[in-house]
């Protein structure tokens, strides 16, 4: 889907993610140099992955996987990003966003406080 130099992204559904900046994004959380996956899979290979890296049996609309300081592997399950939206009260494009960026802040090394609430919503703000 897209390559650049440092961010891989593809999708391995039927169906097409919304248009985002995904690049953009990835750059001013992890910066340029952070060498970083995103794949697009099914609900069936995400509950898949979950299960052998967490051991639960069922589908989540994003992992990440850090896999050094400088690297790290993103996966998001589209139907569950798109199912889970109203949840956080925003559209389909609005959820995936943020999920991005809450990954991306993981990926960074940060855990749910709130302090990742407050990167997450400077994030969304820079690029609503």
């Amino acid at each position: 889907m897209v390559d650049s130099d440092t961010t891989t992204i593809r999708n391995f559904t039927k169906g097409k993610p919304p248009s985002l900046p995904f690049v953009c994004i990835k750059e001013a959380i992890l910066g340029m140099n952070y060498e970083l996956g995103i794949s697009f899979v099914s609900s069936k290979k995400q509950k898949e992955i979950n299960k052998k890296y967490r051991n639960i049996n069922k589908t989540t609309n994003i992992l990440s996987f850090p896999i050094s300081d400088e690297s790290g592997d993103i996966s998001l399950d589209l139907s569950k990003v798109k199912e889970d939206a109203h949840l956080f009260e925003m559209t389909y494009p609005q959820f995936l966003k943020y999920l991005l960026i809450h990954g991306l802040l993981h990926l960074k090394g940060m855990d749910h406080s709130a302090i990742m609430n407050r990167q997450e919503k400077k994030f969304l703000k820079m690029f609503s």
